[in-house]
């Protein structure tokens, strides 16, 4: 999927979630933010689970269902970044070039001379 197909997807679940609310507006970055939280715990309770370090549980997770919540993660950071803006993809791929400056060692996201790899 490329990165245009990944913001068209992720403005359609936007458009989704806020046909689905019967909050106002001004809340519903709010919630967005806290299920961001929701879905971090997920992730954790995961690797928790994968790990075993619950005795009472025992390993009751995969590292592929770790993977899964991080996806849902990611996903719905893009939706809350949706959510704040319109211009999310934008926004991200400028903060995204921000961070390979100030951390990559040649500060360019893709590195030096190579091309994205391919989807």
């Amino acid at each position: 999927m490329s990165d245009e197909e990944t913001w068209t997807t992720v403005t359609r679940l936007h458009d989704w979630l806020t046909a689905h609310q019967s909050l106002p507006p001004g809340q519903e970055i709010l919630l967005r933010v806290l299920k961001l939280s929701e879905e971090v715990g997920e992730a954790a309770q995961a690797v928790i689970g994968a790990t075993g370090q619950n005795p009472r549980k025992g390993t009751s997770h995969s590292w592929e269902d770790v993977e899964a919540e991080l996806c849902d993660v990611v996903i719905t950071a893009m939706v809350a970044l949706r959510t704040l803006t319109p211009d999310a993809s934008e926004v991200f791929a400028r903060h995204l070039r921000r961070v390979a400056a100030r951390s990559l060692p040649d500060g360019r996201p893709t590195g030096a001379g190579t091309e994205p790899p391919a989807s």
